[in-house]
């Protein structure tokens, strides 16, 4: 089986230096991404198209993994699933065309399409104008048209070989991976961080990952998922990093010193901080937020602008300007979406009150209480993965091996229970949990991970948050470290 592939028609406008230099660089994209489905393919490149020649003996699984594949490498206009015979003269070319596009054509209509290299006694209107005529003779209710036509046959002709077009469709466009360099992306998991990726990606550039854990290994798994996604679907020819901080102890810090309005950009600016200096250290020249104009509070212009001023690199939004369901419709394009649809919005710094136009001098004298260290000993933490080894982990805890309480007369039943209410305290404040005969304790999210190894291991401790997210997260958590008496309660 042979591939024709068209480049881009970005690509083909280039200089002949760029237009050579994007040509290598997508052949060896491509190599590199089909080699391990099929180890002896064979790519060349040619001035105007990349040849694929597949081993022979693949399955029919394995043949459409590849041209799956193919279909999502930046760089690609179309896939053209090609046959070289010899023809020597039309009547030959159309011994192989007609019987091939005959059935197609069929009550639809059509218009020929050569392409023709070489020295040869007709002109390529002169075959289009033949085959044109033998096609109407083979295909009952065709017709010509040749401004609109419902269907194009695609003749390419390169002295005595004819490249038999079997089939094509689109490629992903944009540029080869690689080529305009690369950028660390912010990724949640949501619906907004990935499709971000995938349009920088689209444009060739490189997309590590980092993220921010404020939901324990359990939030983590998920975006874990959907980054090896990102990776494997859409740039495979490239080895990326995932990069993870753990950030609830800033989180805590922020909840603890940032006046209440604030404290949503505040986050956003420590995750800029930490992004910008573990790029970096890791040679990337920029940051990609899913940011989009007005969607949340942090996000207006004002704000962003306050974000933009604790980054010491250019935070680029290729989402801005869009409304969230067309990202959202993106998002399913890409495969994205699945994960996002299942993935848990966490309890974190949640601004009752939040300022849509923050001041500078506000934003600054508020972190002038902000404890540093707190951050840099986050930036410390974070661990690195590579993109090949994002593979889930196994023997995780799964919500099979909690204790979930749903009501408050199965509370009551419980011996030895203890509800812990891990709200931030302004949300204890505003709706206070009231529990008749059992016990509680208060002990934000953020400081449950230190605290909890110290309390008995003869209760049962349930964790409490306002949708049950948090709490859950907590809980896997604390089962993943062995600590298998905290469960959740979801009775109010």
């Amino acid at each position: 089986m042979t591939y024709l592939i068209k480049l881009y028609p970005e690509i083909t406008i280039k200089s002949k230096s760029v237009r050579q230099q994007m040509t290598r660089c997508l052949t060896s994209n491509i190599r590199n991404t089909l080699q391990p489905l099929d180890e002896n393919i064979r790519v060349r490149r040619r001035w105007d198209a990349i040849q694929v020649q597949l081993s022979d003996g693949l399955s029919a699984q394995r043949v459409s993994d590849i041209e799956g594949s193919l279909s999502r490498i930046s760089g690609i206009d179309q896939i053209l699933a090609a046959e070289e015979v010899t023809a020597r003269d039309m009547a030959t070319i159309a011994e192989h065309v007609v019987p091939l596009w005959g059935p197609v054509i069929e009550g639809h209509s059509f218009r020929v399409k050569v392409k023709r290299r070489g020295r040869h006694d007709y002109t390529s209107m002169d075959l289009e104008r033949y085959l044109g005529g033998q096609l109407l003779q083979a295909a009952p209710g065709a017709s010509v048209d040749l401004k609109s036509p419902d269907i194009t046959v695609p003749v390419e002709i390169t002295n005595d070989r004819l490249q038999l077009i079997r089939a094509k469709w689109d490629g992903l466009g944009g540029f080869p991976m690689g080529i305009p360099g690369q950028v660390l992306t912010l990724i949640s998991g949501g619906f907004d961080s990935p499709v971000a990726a995938w349009r920088m990606m689209r444009r060739g550039i490189k997309s590590h990952y980092i993220f921010f854990n404020l939901g324990g290994p359990a939030h983590e798994a998920g975006v874990r998922e959907v980054t090896q996604h990102l990776w494997q679907q859409y740039s495979a020819s490239h080895r990326v990093k995932y990069m993870s901080v753990p950030f609830d102890a800033v989180v805590g810090e922020i909840l603890r010193t940032i006046p209440d309005g604030l404290m949503g950009v505040v986050l956003k600016r420590m995750m800029v901080r930490a992004a910008s200096r573990i790029a970096q250290h890791n040679g990337i020249s920029a940051l990609v937020t899913g940011d989009a104009i007005a969607q949340v509070s942090s996000q207006t212009l004002n704000n962003l602008g306050l974000m933009d001023a604790a980054s010491s690199l250019p935070i680029l939004r290729p989402l801005l300007t869009d409304d969230k369901q067309s990202i959202i419709d993106q998002a399913r394009q890409i495969g994205t979406a699945r994960h996002a649809e299942v993935m848990p919005e966490y309890c974190g710094v949640i601004s009752r009150r939040p300022d849509v136009k923050a001041r500078a001098e506000k934003i600054e004298e508020a972190e002038q209480g902000f404890d540093f260290s707190v951050l840099d000993a986050a930036i410390d933490r974070a661990t690195t993965t590579r993109s090949d080894q994002l593979a889930p982990q196994h023997g995780t805890i799964s919500d099979d091996d909690l204790l979930i309480v749903d009501s408050t007369s199965a509370l009551q039943r419980l011996d030895h229970a203890c509800v812990i209410d891990i709200r931030a305290p302004h949300e204890r404040e505003d709706a206070p949990l009231e529990l008749e005969r059992t016990p509680q304790l208060q002990i934000p999210f953020y400081e449950l991970q230190e605290r909890a190894p110290d309390l008995a291991s003869d209760q049962h401790y349930l964790l409490f948050c306002d949708q049950g997210v948090m709490s859950r997260m907590q809980a896997l958590h604390l089962h993943d470290q062995g600590l298998t008496h905290f469960g959740v309660y979801r009775g109010h």
